[in-house]
């Protein structure tokens, strides 16, 4: 097995490269080049990350709530500290604090790894390795990923999910400026919303298990819908801002629930070449969704971000459906 912590390293150093390129506010040619190293570097480690944790036989589905609430406190830091420097002149600098927690990342990631591949890691915690395939070349590995019909229904929802949770962090803000006639603060209303993503991914775990992780992300997505229809219809700026918190909190689990469960369905040998698609491809919703919503905004104004939002909510819905609830073979 190829050193899988290296994508860890590369993904870690990449984001200090964008921010460091980013910082000094250099003209936008240059912004749209440090995004996209940014991202890249962002897919790497989503991508590692939930492959580790997927993983692990000792209550997975707790660790991956936990691992994607630490990333929803990432996210709700994020606004509170873009929106004091938004008012400064070197507004810019604010990318030295993202900075500074991708060097701390890239630290880390050194000191906790070693440069140990998936086996030896989960070796080191006393787990013996997964079980492999009679045939585990790396060429036959991702041919087997790439014919199975789950990995590609699992790609295109956390596609839409990612793409709908970073829209909504992103452009609501514009949204409540713009149509609810919000003022400079109104920055927090994002804060808000991955506020209550991370508390959905940690609080909502017994509900998860109650209901059923497959059937729970049905519950999620119908009352999340709900609640983006109030946001739309309902011309209030409080009564917006705390829907939009609550969304957060009913989109929070969903990620972590779809990764435990190809965990579940996927044969452990392929877990992590699988998982790493899964994340990277849906990765690409992040720009997909945010770009589509420029593109309506500028011909519509940004009061077609709600109704795009309810029809990729639904879509998600109808993707999930199509997901497998039991082990499929490979072949």
């Amino acid at each position: 097995m190829s050193r899988v912590n290296t994508a860890f390293y590369a993904g870690s150093i990449a984001q200090c490269v964008a921010y460091a390129l980013e910082a000094p506010a250099p003209p936008f040619p240059v912004f749209v080049i440090a995004y996209a190293i940014n991202g890249f570097g962002i897919a790497l480690q989503d991508a590692g990350a939930n492959g580790y944790v997927a993983s692990l036989t000792d209550s997975p589905s707790t660790k991956m709530g936990i691992l994607h609430a630490v990333y929803g406190l990432g996210a709700l830091s994020s606004p509170l500290v873009a929106t004091q420097f938004s008012q400064r002149p070197r507004w810019s600098f604010h990318y030295l604090t993202s900075l500074g927690v991708a060097l701390l990342d890239t630290i880390s990631l050194i000191v906790v790894f070693r440069g140990k591949d998936l086996d030896e890691s989960l070796a080191e915690i006393g787990q013996p390795p997964s079980e492999k395939s009679n045939s585990t070349n790396e060429d036959n590995k991702y041919k087997q990923i790439f014919r199975m019909r789950a990995v590609h229904y699992l790609a295109f929802f956390i596609l839409i999910y990612v793409g709908v949770e970073v829209t909504i962090g992103g452009w609501i803000v514009t949204f409540v400026i713009d149509v609810r006639h919000g003022g400079p603060s109104s920055g927090y209303i994002s804060a808000g919303f991955f506020g209550g993503l991370t508390l959905g991914r940690v609080g909502l775990l017994w509900l998860n298990k109650m209901i059923g992780e497959r059937r729970v992300i049905f519950l999620y997505a119908i009352l999340a819908t709900g609640l983006e229809l109030v946001i739309w219809l309902v011309p209030s700026l409080i009564g917006g801002a705390v829907a939009v918190s609550f969304v957060g909190m009913l989109l929070g689990p969903i990620y972590p629930i779809a990764m435990n469960h190809s965990g579940r369905i996927l044969p452990p040998w392929l877990l992590t070449g699988a998982i790493g698609w899964i994340a990277g491809f849906g990765q690409a919703g992040s720009a997909f969704l945010p770009f589509i919503t420029g593109i309506l905004a500028s011909k519509e104004g940004i009061k077609s971000l709600q109704p795009l939002l309810v029809s990729m909510m639904s879509l998600m819905a109808v993707l999930w459906a199509l997901v497998p609830n039991a082990p499929r073979r490979p072949d």
